[in-house]
């Protein structure tokens, strides 16, 4: 049994022991929470904790959990240390949390007459494999005299076909990406890090994601998105690490140094026509993607995972277009979820797939996949309603790093 398989205790058990305690609860060997993460850790059991720590972020090749609380914030403070000091008690508040921890001295039990460490909404909820993924946004280098240190990659996307962005629902200077297979627990980490940032950062907007669309471990079931189709049957593995070290992480020759290990995240919130979707025929439908709609197989093809024969699919058809054969080579990290958010006040559901991608450079991955998705046969079912990008700083290594710290080290 590895350390990621053991159980964790729930948050009100850890309650009453004290902050000294709860660190070396966390550390000590054969403890209940696993602190230290390999990127090849299989996938532990719903419920228990992933490890914070690592080379690379947790989020990113972890097996994908079922539900995600996505937020770009913008910072509002002027001042580099006081800035830097809120990334050391963000780093320390999802230390805790991932590992099933309330934030600080809890939800309760403290001074009467102050507000409670911790909002409380978490308490007996075990970990639920909650991650907390950090992103640093174009406009933050604009900020604390960080211009020198943006990352070439780090480009400003340019418009694609079809776009129709709503800028409050565009940009960030941070983004911080929870996923869990609890929404409660999901939301709880966004809610307690935005708290802690009152009064430096403010929440610009954010996203609820459900049904993961994507799955990074390959022999499971590969999930549907909201037109009912197998998505992510080619996408990248958590266990391919040959794979993510050529296309999702930044390596040290890439540049800029702080930036090796990390990695670059395209978020895009796609809007789907459901209602026209849901009137078009079966055959037509498949004949947009490229797969059937049942087994998930190719054009020509029995089984979901054989080979496709490209040329045998429609000219615009969807997979076709976007497989790495179309793009020279280019490949992506897939790990986005549904979303439904009410209706639009004409009586259409607000749906549509929250599209999250990683890779190693942007102008080599998304970009150029984008680009020649200009002819998809889907866009007449969808259209790309909000956009951001953010460079993934690389992992927290010990208990005493921190997010940004290959960045804001000198600074700090």
């Amino acid at each position: 049994m590895t350390d990621n398989d053991t159980p964790s205790p729930s948050r009100r058990s850890l309650l009453g022991w004290g902050g000294a305690g709860l660190a070396l609860g966390a550390a000590a060997a054969g403890g209940a929470v696993a602190m230290a993460r390999t990127d090849d850790d299989p996938a532990p059991d719903t419920g228990t904790a992933i490890a914070f720590h690592g080379p690379h972020q947790a989020g990113i090749a972890t097996p994908v959990q079922d539900r995600l609380h996505f937020a770009a914030f913008d910072v509002t403070t002027d001042d580099r240390a006081e800035f830097v000091q809120l990334l050391k008690e963000w780093t320390e508040a999802a230390r805790r949390m991932t590992a099933g921890q309330p934030v600080g001295e809890g939800g309760f039990g403290g001074l009467p007459e102050a507000p409670p460490d911790d909002t409380g909404e978490a308490l007996d909820l075990k970990p639920s494999r909650l991650t907390l993924t950090i992103g640093f946004g174009p406009s933050l280098f604009g900020k604390f005299g960080l211009a020198e240190q943006r990352p070439a990659a780090l480009v400003d996307l340019p418009k694609f076909a079809g776009d129709n962005l709503d800028k409050n629902r565009s940009g960030g200077d941070l983004c911080v990406q929870a996923c869990a297979d609890d929404p409660q627990v999901a939301v709880h980490a966004i809610r307690n890090l935005a708290r802690i940032g009152f009064g430096k950062v403010v929440i610009r907007w954010s996203q609820l994601g459900f049904g993961k669309t994507s799955s990074t471990t390959p022999e499971a079931q590969t999930p549907r998105n909201l037109m009912g189709f197998k998505d992510g049957t080619r996408n990248i593995a958590g266990t391919e690490t040959d794979r993510l070290k050529k296309f999702v992480w930044v390596d040290g020759k890439d540049g800029p140094s702080w930036m090796t290990n990390g990695s670059y995240l395209v978020a895009r919130r796609i809007r789907m026509h459901i209602e026209t979707w849901d009137r078009t025929s079966l055959q037509e439908q498949e004949d947009i993607f490229g797969r059937d709609k049942g087994e998930g197989a190719p054009v020509g093809k029995a089984k979901e995972r054989d080979e496709p024969f490209l040329k045998a699919m429609k000219p615009d058809a969807h997979v076709r277009l976007a497989h790495p054969d179309a793009n020279h080579g280019a490949t992506i990290l897939r790990r986005g979820y549904s979303f439904t958010d009410g209706t639009d006040g004409l009586g259409r559901l607000d749906a549509g797939l929250f599209f999250l991608a990683y890779q190693r450079d942007v102008r080599k991955g998304f970009i150029p996949i984008q680009r020649n998705l200009a002819t998809d046969a889907l866009n007449e079912y969808i259209q790309h309603v909000g956009s951001a990008l953010f460079a993934i700083p690389p992992g927290v290594r010990d208990k005493d790093d921190w997010w940004g710290r290959t960045l804001f080290s000198k600074e700090a």
